[in-house]
């Protein structure tokens, strides 16, 4: 329960950006510049879902993987050039990150209708969300007006980003950093209801005979993922209802069947009792999802001046 935990103080820098992007930011921002802009981008998104089912996972994660890197500015889907270091070359991004097409995709139907009106952050945050509906997830209200990054930053990818190892504390550090407390973290980490994961990221988990892990989960995974070779054979994090949004991903966790290494430590320490919670109430664990999805996508948004509104979203205009 979050009343057993002390919440992180949030450093100043952090809570001044929170006010100035709720003062700027707005559900109805483009509610006079381009009304269809919201309806343009969730029936994008849901072709793009109903194509590959997969993809809704992608979205969101692409938008995580965003909003942890100099905030939602939509620097992550920045090309390589002469004098930008991308983020998709990032470790925890290269031959991983994906949907990068499914959201220029959706850019150029707005673009169609508003030139030069809906930054590209918008785009991603907003399809994020419709992700998570088109699958049977939580709804939420979207606050717009951000605007783009002309710059990315490859190195803050490489170290802000939580990875697949990490124990607890360094999890609940990273997500403190950005002004998301543990139950966000938690909640968040929810997400792993949906996708899949690479073999080389849960191999040193499934062969390690470990207590943290049920032995015939282990089995059935290692059928998939050969001690050598095979690292990039791809694995459901959510070995039950993989292309669904619902629980049993921390069900999975109470029972010792989480795929990755952070997914399992949620088990542990201060955060075992939110796992336990969210695993026998699903109605709790959306909400809480939906709640910190919102914090997240106004992690420092790049606003007015400081930023541009991309008309392609991997490149400057």
């Amino acid at each position: 329960m979050i009343s057993r935990f002390v919440i992180p103080i949030i450093s100043l820098a952090v809570v001044l950006s929170i006010i100035s992007s709720e003062a700027q930011l707005s559900t109805t921002f483009y509610g006079a510049t381009c009304p269809n802009a919201p309806t343009i981008i969730r029936n994008s998104i849901r072709r793009a879902i109903s194509a590959e089912r997969r993809m809704a996972a992608s979205l969101i994660r692409l938008h995580f993987h965003d909003c942890f890197v100099q905030g939602c500015d939509a620097s992550i889907l920045l090309d390589e050039t002469s004098t930008i270091q991308s983020e998709k070359s990032a470790r925890p991004n290269a031959n991983s990150v994906r949907g990068y097409e499914v959201i220029e995709a959706a850019k150029r139907e707005v673009e169609r209708a508003c030139p030069g009106v809906v930054s590209c952050a918008d785009v991603l945050t907003l399809a994020a969300r419709d992700a998570s509906v088109a699958v049977g997830g939580p709804s939420w209200s979207v606050k717009l007006g951000r605007r783009d990054s002309t710059t990315a930053n490859q190195a803050m990818a490489n170290t802000d980003l939580p990875s697949p190892f990490s124990g607890l504390q360094v999890l609940i550090d990273a997500f403190d950093k950005k002004g998301l407390n543990a139950r966000d973290m938690v909640a968040l980490s929810g997400a792993h209801t949906l996708g899949q994961s690479q073999c080389f990221l849960f191999r040193g988990r499934i062969y390690s005979n470990g207590t943290d892990i049920d032995a015939g989960f282990a089995s059935t995974r290692r059928r998939g993922c050969p001690q050598t070779g095979g690292d990039s054979n791809l694995a459901a994090l959510d070995l039950v209802t993989p292309n669904s949004f619902d629980n049993n991903y921390f069900r999975n966790l109470v029972q010792r069947k989480g795929l990755l290494q952070s997914d399992q430590v949620l088990f542990t320490g201060s955060t075992a009792s939110i796992v336990s919670q969210y695993s026998g109430n699903p109605r709790t664990f959306a909400a809480d999802f939906a709640t910190a999805m919102i914090k997240m996508s106004e992690i420092e948004p790049t606003l007015r001046q400081n930023g541009i509104i991309r008309r392609v979203c991997s490149a400057i205009n």
